[in-house]
């Protein structure tokens, strides 16, 4: 028997002020909350301007500027991850058992279809008008209802009446 073992944790460099909010991520990870975290993850790094065109150099006035936002940037991450944990343990500790639901909970009302004239037939069964009748003419009755059957999305067959001139379904 063999077992299955989980990849080893990958080790990154995270610069020293980040290291608080990293374990934060981490320990919400591990508990499971893996969805909830990457979605205030998301909110918060959009709010970031990724269109910054910016001098590299550690004593220019751009980087110095970057640095004051990135701190406070990192201040919300922080108040955000806290709202995030309070959020998930209020939820844990505060939740009801939720009722049953049923098994469907959109009762679907039973349309009855209406015998269709050529022009709204076609397109239902993916053809032009002008190709169904040849295809009508050519198939004993039987064939045409069991071909309309399998090109109508909801494969129902069609069966022509040429007294009035319209198809209609045949269950």
């Amino acid at each position: 028997m063999t077992q299955q073992n989980s990849p080893p944790s990958e080790m990154i460099r995270v610069p020293t002020a980040l290291i608080p909010v990293v374990r934060r991520l981490s320990k919400l990870h591990r508990q499971g909350h893996t969805i909830v975290l990457l979605q205030g993850l998301e909110e918060l790094i959009s709010q970031f301007d990724s269109n910054i065109d910016i001098d590299v150099t550690p004593s220019s006035k751009s980087v110095l500027q970057l640095e004051k936002k990135l701190e406070s940037k990192l201040d919300a991450m922080t108040k955000k991850l806290e709202l995030i944990e309070r959020a998930i343990s209020s939820t844990r500790y505060n939740s009801q058992p939720k009722q049953r639901r049923q098994a469907n909970p959109y009762q679907q009302t039973l349309v009855e279809l209406q015998a269709l004239p050529p022009e709204n037939l076609a397109p239902r069964l993916g053809l032009s008008p002008s190709s169904l009748a040849p295809e009508r003419e050519k198939l004993t009755t039987k064939e045409f209802i069991s071909w309309t059957r399998n090109r109508d999305p909801r494969g129902i067959g069609w069966e022509w009446n040429p007294k009035d001139g319209l198809y209609h379904p045949v269950k």
